[in-house]
């Protein structure tokens, strides 16, 4: 790594440097989210088909995903100051192109770079509270952070469709992305003059292994590409699937190149030997399989109140509130309780969240419309809970034992398996959603019962995803214990 050495801070220093990092966290969840509800909108505008329309949405997840690893190598040895300003920078050239783009193309090209924007500044926000905090207030930071996340990926839809409502049904899009310019602004003004430097930079060889680079942006877009052209749609291409198979190569030489490269002493893109650390291990795979399921809940529930039961876009989003209300608050307390509680707190926050996508399904199919938009509102909230008790204090238990030098990319390695969750499983979410649409509606206007069965079977993928995520956290609190009574 670089050689730099650590700027002391103040106690009000770390937690200033800290809420700017948790409004950049804010601004790029937020964005993951809202432009969700868009779609409809954009088809309108532009008659999008929908693979485009799935592109609009994860191609900003797929360069986000590329960027999140380099940036998080390049801020662990430089300033992440500067990658925070290059970031949000870009990030606000490209809401403008979005909210101006004439057609699909030029909105597709600036969500491409609006992704590699937020993964240029995701990263930076981990890495700086790895390196800031420790012990007990590395718990409670996480669990603000968990709290932010939580808050905006929940509340992302509803601010969509109140920007739809206020913009009108075909150019309201729009308004999602000028939204981000202010925002934006805001948020560079705070790192320019509230973030403190952490680190006193010393001149020193950047270390990015190029070679491993390339392989492992193959190896990203290769797994992804197949689901993220995954629409539902009689038109999807059986032939996608084929990628994998080039993901299976790519991977192996990935592996082969990391350790050749690492074996005189050099430091890999990825160092694997971070996967040995069982703490780390465990929780980045509960990450990943964990946001297979929360994105497409919020999204299959979006659509079914939507399409299903008709509500304008604004009012289908907040049924989400009560889930980012009852979040916020569980995630303060797990952050604040992780150190001595541990993995079961994960483990129950995962059971509470299994109960409430039981209960969801169940919901839809039994409560008439008119009622069920609150019965879900209710539903969501006690889930709230349990996702709360999820990802803060998970993050923490995952970075507990990973050297603060390699925090950035600790961190942005678990940023990435999430996105790649989020796209994994919204494409399997959504394709069995409106496979189910389109085998049932016989070419007539889908009746409600053809949403109960599409909503239904896009959740048992949401299910089996939390039960994995389950059956990992409990396999992880029982290895500990082997491990406590070894000791």
């Amino acid at each position: 790594m670089s050689d730099t050495a650590s700027i002391p801070l103040s106690v009000h220093q770390r937690w200033r440097a800290f809420w700017v990092c948790v409004a950049v966290a804010a601004l790029t969840i937020l964005d993951l989210t809202k432009v969700n509800v868009a779609l409809p909108s954009i088809e309108q505008a532009f008659g999008a088909g929908s693979t485009e329309l799935q592109l609009i949405v994860s191609g900003y997840v797929l360069t986000f995903g590329l960027t999140l690893v380099p940036a998080g190598r390049i801020g662990d040895q430089r300033s992440r100051r500067a990658l925070f300003v290059i970031g949000l920078s870009l990030f606000t050239v490209t809401s403008v192109v979005c909210a101006l783009a004439p057609n699909t193309d030029v909105l597709l090209a600036a969500r491409l770079v609006q992704g590699v924007a937020a993964g240029i500044q995701m990263p930076q926000v981990i890495g700086l509270a790895q390196e800031m905090f420790q012990g007990a207030e590395r718990g409670k930071a996480f669990g603000l952070f968990g709290a932010t996340i939580g808050i905006s990926t929940a509340f992302g839809p509803m601010l969509g469709g109140l920007m739809i409502a206020l913009g009108g049904a075909e150019d309201g899009w729009r308004y999602i992305f000028w939204m981000n310019v202010p925002l934006t602004v805001a948020v560079l003004a705070g790192v320019i003059w509230l973030l403190p430097r952490t680190r006193e930079s010393r001149p020193a060889r950047l270390q990015l292994d190029p070679v491993g680079l390339l392989l492992f942006a193959l190896v990203v877009i290769a797994f992804l590409v197949p689901f993220l052209l995954t629409t539902g749609a009689q038109g999807d291409d059986p032939q996608r699937w084929w990628s994998l198979v080039a993901f299976g190569v790519f991977a192996a030489l990935f592996v082969w190149w990391e350790r050749r490269y690492a074996a005189p002493g050099k430091h890999p893109l990825i160092p694997l030997e971070l996967f040995a650390i069982s703490s780390y291990r465990n929780g980045t795979l509960i990450q990943a399989v964990y946001f297979m399921a929360l994105p497409a809940m919020f999204l299959l529930t979006t659509l079914f109140l939507q399409l299903g039961v008709g509500l304008e876009p604004v009012f289908a989003g907040m049924v989400s509130i009560g889930f980012a209300v009852a979040s916020a608050g569980a995630s303060y307390v797990g952050g604040r309780i992780v150190t001595r509680v541990g993995r079961p707190l994960v483990v129950g926050g995962l059971i509470i969240m299994l109960s409430a996508v039981v209960a969801l399904a169940l919901v839809a199919y039994f409560v008439p419309p008119g009622i069920v938009e609150f019965a879900m509102a209710g539903v969501l909230t006690v889930g709230g809970f349990g996702g709360g008790l999820v990802i803060s204090p998970n993050q923490t238990l995952t970075l507990a034992d990973i050297p603060v030098k390699q925090g950035g990319l600790a961190g942005s390695v678990g940023q990435l398996v999430q996105r790649i969750g989020t796209a994994v499983g919204t494409a399997v979410a959504l394709s069995l959603f409106y496979s189910t649409v389109y085998r049932l509606e016989g070419g007539s206007t889908p009746r409600i019962d053809v949403y109960h069965d599409a909503y239904a079977l896009g959740m048992v993928s949401v299910g089996l995803f939390l039960a994995l995520a389950l059956v990992l956290g409990v396999a992880d609190l029982s290895s500990r214990r082997r491990r406590a009574r070894g000791a």
